[in-house]
Formats: structure tokens, C-alpha cells, sequence
């Protein structure tokens, strides 16, 4: 085993090392006028700033975790060492792409001054270096540790690190990133009737900030997070696989990993596969995606070939992320009925926008839900427990090449930024528009992934625990297991509307100030006055940064609070109850926003009266609540979902030996 895990651990490096180039390849590209490095610089400082000033609010809790592990947990110290080695990956792992998505965004809109052909490159493989890097510190940490303590259990602590970081990064971000977003469209595009991205804003600044903070750097810890969790978890369930399905019981445990190690170089092969022809930049990103799925299922069939039924449970996985993003695109698309029909609905008000687009959500519910059914049933026929788990990881180890997806959305977006504020050529607008254009459906799509990733990552999970706790079912007629169920049904929701009054309290300072600038400061609606955008991203921040400890400390105590009061068949219970309720309430959320989103912008191309006319006003209104929907509160789920799975199985054996029990 000694030798296959050094060969993940080489792959990581290798991975990384990939990452590392792209960035050298990036730097060399052109940075554009005095003018466009003047505002990339201030984003760039907006964005530094606000991590920075996250991770040290963050490192008294993260020191305090790391003291009870220690003290309390089996594994001890191994386990808290492991745990702090997965808070700084999850870290390292924001930190690089957000600092990547910073400085990518000004070369963008200067390549786009040459050609689409060469914007799309530069952009494409920039965000490449998110997934990448993402990827190979997860099998280094993973490798390592393996290889340093020979024991699954530390493995969790690594999980529950990078679990507690994503949680963070994903509220923290998403905050941040809609309440500028909705303040500078409230005040901006509706009551001053200004463009987007127009410098004249005050919120502009920290609205580009938001978009790193928020959509790259929390992104990038969230599906680090799922990535490493879903591979321990079926390296876990691997333990036990051997005697159910019969083999070598390391063959088992040590495969999760080869799988994760084979997503990761087929996505390396697969970055430099893009080839863009005529304006179809969506489908030239595809090609992309298709190569590096090819790949992976060639290696998943050499690495399985001993067990015909694991190999086709692998298959299931890569089905999933293939359907997923087909689904998501179809509700979330321009191109398709459901976003024009919420666009339409736009040209009788904000409230027939509103209605709609919350008819688009609930419906997108179903066939998710349906894909995930299906899947959980073939990989269980295939190779009970342990086939879902690998599903799943092998579903996850396409995250590389949707992180690329995902992070080219924020670098478009703030290219394009960059060239209105910078007044460049208008060629170069259009040009961003079209990869802005199709960085939204990107960012829609990968979503879905996320969210789809979740719940199955999430049921393995759930699966390590009842081993781990030696469950073998839930009775429903037992009060502690209905109750459970009920807590964990209710607590997305609870959760999200901690994060949806937090964007709009944030939100209500930036409009206020927005509103108070353009009130006060002489010129600045003729655009010889100079907004103050350090106070807007100020606020911002200091509000992300406010918010984001209650649905933090809900998320982190809930599963040992219930498992004390009522024991592990409670909290059996409630793990159910959240995977369940959280995926489907993350698709409706993460969707409807999406629908919401686009339908402004199917609007804005000129459809219904285009920018300005009546009907935008009211998808602007529909796209302020999205926001938070798509961005905050939906995609934060999938870290609740996960944060809740790990804490149980790290806090299993705590909570078997001091469970109250009072039902």
C-alpha cells in the first residue's frame, strides 16, 4: 500500500505542479492601460483584505476545535493535527483562487482587445489553476497523512478541517459578494438607471470584490471539502466492503484515493484540450469536460478491472455530473424555455417575475432528485454501501475540470468590469459580454455538480457514521429517531434564513451609502466627482465577517447537542432529515436564482424593451432576491450538509459514551 500511496501523493505534486505553470503562463500575459491595472489593484486589495481579515477572526474557533480534538476525540492528537493540516489546505485552496481569479480578470479584458479566441484561453486556463491546485492538495494532504499515521481515523479530522473552512468560506463569501451585488443594482440599474459595472457606483468596486471572494475563493472551499470528505468516506466504508462483497480489504480502502488521483490527471490532459470555433465558447469548454470524463473512465476501468460491478459504479458517477449540468442547464440557460418564461413574465411587474421564478425553482427539484434515486439504486445493486460511496467519489473526482467551469464565471465577469470602468474599445465589452455570457451558465451548471456532489458525498457519510456507531436502520416508530429527523428537516431552513436576513441587513447598509454618495459627493452622476469605494467594500466586509459565526456555531454544535441530549439514533435521524431536505432546498435556491439571473440578462440582450424598459426594472428586482438565492444561501447548504455528516462520525464515539439518552 506504501507504494500506491506514494503514487497519489506523486500524482498531487504532479497536479500541482501543472497549477503552478499556469500561473508562470498567466503572469506573462499583457495587463492592459495604467487605468485597468488601477482598478484590477483595488479589487485585488479588496479581496486580499477580506481573507485576510477572515482567517484571523477564524483562528481563535479553528484553535479552540483543535484543543478538544486533542484532548477528547480517538486519535487524539493525530486527529487534531490532521484537522489543522484540513483547515489550512481548505484555506490554501480559497486563497489560490481567489488571488489567481484577481489578477487573471485584467489580462482577460486585455486579451480580449486581440481576439475572443485568446480571452477564452486566458480565462479558461486561469481558472484551470483553481481546480488543479484544489486537486493536488487534497491528494497531497490525503496521501500524506495516510502515509504518516497508517490509519483512517486522523483521515477524518482532515475532513472536519477542510469542512469547517468551507462552511466559512462559502457563508462568509456569500454574504459579502450579494450584499454588495444587490446594493449596487438597487440603487445603480434602478433608481440612477446607470449601466452595470459603471465606475460612476460607489458599490462597483466591492460588487468585483464580492465576485472572488465569494464565487472563487468560497467555491474553491467548498468543493475541496466535498472532494476530500466523499474520498474518506469511501475509504472508510472501504474497510468494511471487503467482507460484504469479498477481497482484499486494502484493495478496498486505497481505491477511493486512485480514483481521486485519476480524475486529477485526466483533468490536467483535459485543460489543454480547449479549442474555441467561431463564437460556440460553451461547446469549446465541453470538449474540454468530454476529454477529461473519457479519460477518467479509461483509468477507473484499469484501476477496477478486478471488479467488473465497481467499475460500472464509477460509471454512475460520471453519468451523474453529466446529467447534473445537462438538468441545471435547461433551468438555467438563456437558451432554453424555463429563463425565457421568467423573462417574459417580467413585462407585467415584479410580482409575475417573482412568482415565476419561484415556480422554475420548485419544479428544477425533481428531476435532480429523480438522477440521484436512480443513482443510488444502480451503485447500491452494484456494490451496496461501498458502490453509492464510490459513485460518489468517482463523481467528485471530476472536480478539477468543474472548478475550472466555476472560475472562469468571476474572471469574465470582472474583465468585463475592468473594460467598462477602463472605457476600453467597445469590441472588447462585447467580447467579455460573450464570455461573461456563458460564465453564468457555467457558474449555474457547476452548482448543480456542487450541489449534486453534496448529497451523494453526504450519503456516504452518513453510511461511515452508521458503521462507525454500528447502526444498521432508523425505526420511525422510535420517538429519538422522529425527532431527529424533524430537527435536521428544519435546520436548512433555519440556516438559510440566517443567511438571507444577513445579506439584506448588509445589503440595506451599501444601498444607504450608495444612495448617501451619490447624494452628497458634487459631480459623481456626471462623472466628475470620485466615488469613495474603500467605504463600500468596508461594509461589506465587516458585515460578512459579522454574520457568519451563528450559522457557523449552529452548523458545528447541532449534530453533538442532539446526539448528548438523545443519542446516535437522534442524530441518525437528523443526518436524514438535512440530506434531504438541504439538497432538495440548495437545488431550489441555487436554481431559481440562476433563472432569476438570466432572465435579466435575456432581457438586457434586447428582448421585452431591453435595458431600461419596465420589464428590466422588474428582472432587476426578480435578480436582487436570486442573489442571495443562487449565491448565498443555496450554495452554503452543501457545506451545512457535509459539516454536519463529519462532525457526527468525528464526534461518534464522544457521543455513544456520554449520550444522555432522554427519550
Amino acid at each position: 500500500m506504501t507504494e500506491i500511496l506514494i503514487g497519489t501523493l506523486s500524482a498531487g505534486v504532479l497536479i500541482l505542479g501543472v497549477a503552478v505553470a499556469l500561473i508562470y503562463w498567466m503572469l506573462k500575459q499583457p495587463t492592459g492601460t495604467p487605468k485597468m491595472q488601477e482598478i484590477a489593484a483595488a479589487i485585488q486589495e479588496g479581496a486580499t483584505a477580506y481573507l485576510k481579515r477572515q482567517y484571523t477572526t477564524l483562528s481563535i474557533f479553528v484553535v479552540l476545535i483543535f484543543i478538544l480534538i486533542g484532548f477528547v476525540l480517538p486519535g487524539g492528537w493525530n486527529t487534531a493535527i490532521a484537522f489543522l493540516v484540513g483547515v489550512i489546505a481548505s484555506a490554501l485552496a480559497g486563497y489560490i483562487g481567489m488571488w489567481v481569479s484577481v489578477r487573471a480578470n485584467l489580462r482577460t479584458a486585455q486579451a480580449a482587445d486581440k481576439s475572443l479566441k485568446q480571452a477564452l484561453l486566458v480565462a479558461f486556463r486561469s481558472g484551470a489553476v483553481t481546480g488543479l491546485a484544489l486537486v493536488g492538495l487534497g491528494l497531497i494532504g490525503l496521501s500524506a497523512l495516510y502515509l504518516l499515521f497508517n490509519d483512517l481515523t486522523p483521515l477524518v479530522g482532515f475532513g472536519l478541517g477542510a469542512s469547517l473552512m468551507s462552511l466559512f468560506a462559502r457563508v462568509g463569501g456569500g454574504i459579502y459578494t450579494k450584499a454588495a451585488d444587490v446594493g449596487a443594482d438597487l440603487v445603480g440599474k434602478v433608481e440612477k438607471n446607470i449601466p452595470e459595472d459603471d465606475p460612476r457606483n460607489p458599490a462597483v468596486i466591492a460588487d468585483n470584490v464580492g465576485d472572488n471572494v465569494g464565487d472563487c475563493a468560497g467555491m474553491a472551499a467548498d468543493l475541496f471539502e466535498s472532494y476530500v470528505v466523499t474520498i474518506i468516506a469511501a475509504m472508510l466504508l472501504g474497510s468494511f466492503a471487503a467482507n460484504e462483497l469479498g477481497g482484499n480489504v486494502t484493495d478496498y480502502t486505497i481505491l477511493p484515493l486512485i480514483i481521486g488521483a485519476i480524475g486529477g490527471i485526466a483533468t490536467v490532459i483535459g485543460v489543454f484540450f480547449l479549442s474555441l470555433s467561431g463564437k460556440k465558447v460553451l461547446q469549446a469548454m465541453y470538449k474540454s469536460v468530454i476529454v477529461t470524463a473519457l479519460l477518467s473512465v479509461i483509468g477507473f476501468y484499469l484501476m477496477t478491472s478486478w471488479n467488473m460491478n465497481l467499475f460500472y459504479a464509477t460509471l454512475v458517477g460520471v453519468g451523474v455530473t453529466v446529467l447534473i449540468g445537462l438538468i441545471t442547464e435547461y433551468y438555467t440557460s438563456k437558451d432554453y424555455s424555463p429563463v425565457k418564461k421568467v423573462a417574459e413574465s417580467s413585462k407585467t411587474g415584479a410580482g409575475t417575475n417573482l412568482i415565476s421564478g419561484l415556480g422554475v425553482g420548485l419544479e428544477s427539484t425533481a428531476l435532480p432528485a429523480l438522477l440521484i434515486v436512480a443513482a443510488i439504486i444502480a451503485s447500491f445493486k452494484l456494490g451496496g454501501l461501498y458502490g453509492v460511496a464510490l459513485a460518489a467519489a468517482s463523481m467528485l473526482s471530476m472536480t478539477g475540470i468543474v472548478i475550472a467551469l466555476d472560475a472562469f464565471g468571476p474572471i469574465t465577469d470582472n474583465a468585463g468590469g475592468i473594460a467598462e470602468m477602463s472605457k476600453m474599445d467597445k469590441k472588447v465589452r462585447e467580447n467579455t459580454d460573450v464570455l461573461d455570457s456563458v460564465g453564468n451558465t457555467t457558474k449555474a451548471t457547476t452548482k448543480g455538480f456542487a450541489i449534486a456532489g453534496a448529497a451523494l458525498g453526504a450519503l456516504a457519510l452518513f453510511a461511515a457514521f452508521a458503521q462507525e456507531t454500528h447502526i444498521v436502520s432508523l425505526d420511525l416508530l422510535q420517538p429519538s429517531v422522529v425527532v431527529g429527523l424533524f430537527v435536521g428537516g428544519a435546520l436548512p431552513f433555519l440556516f438559510a434564513s440566517f443567511l438571507m436576513n444577513a445579506v439584506g441587513r448588509a445589503a440595506f447598509q451599501i444601498v444607504e451609502e450608495v444612495r448617501r454618495q451619490f447624494r452628497e459627493i458634487k459631480g459623481l452622476m456626471q462623472g466628475t466627482g470620485k466615488p469613495d469605494y474603500a467605504k463600500c467594500v468596508d461594509i461589506s466586509t465587516s458585515a460578512a465577517l459579522k454574520e457568519l459565526m451563528i450559522p457557523g456555531l449552529i452548523a458545528v454544535t447541532a449534530p453533538i447537542i442532539v446526539g448528548l441530549l438523545f443519542g446516535v439514533q437522534a442524530v441518525g435521524g437528523m443526518l436524514a432529515g438535512t440530506i434531504v431536505s438541504g439538497f432538495l432546498l440548495a437545488l431550489f435556491m441555487s436554481t431559481s436564482g440562476a433563472a432569476w439571473d438570466n432572465a435579466k440578462k435575456y432581457i438586457e440582450d434586447g428582448s421585452y424593451g431591453g435595458k431600461g424598459s419596465d420589464a428590466h426594472k422588474a428582472a432587476v428586482v426578480g435578480d436582487t432576491v436570486g442573489d442571495p438565492f443562487k449565491d448565498t444561501a443555496g450554495p452554503s447548504l452543501n457545506a451545512l450538509i457535509k459539516v454536519l455528516n463529519t462532525v457526527a462520525i468525528v464526534f461518534a464515539a464522544f457521543i455513544v459514551a456520554n449520550s444522555l439518552a432522554l427519550i
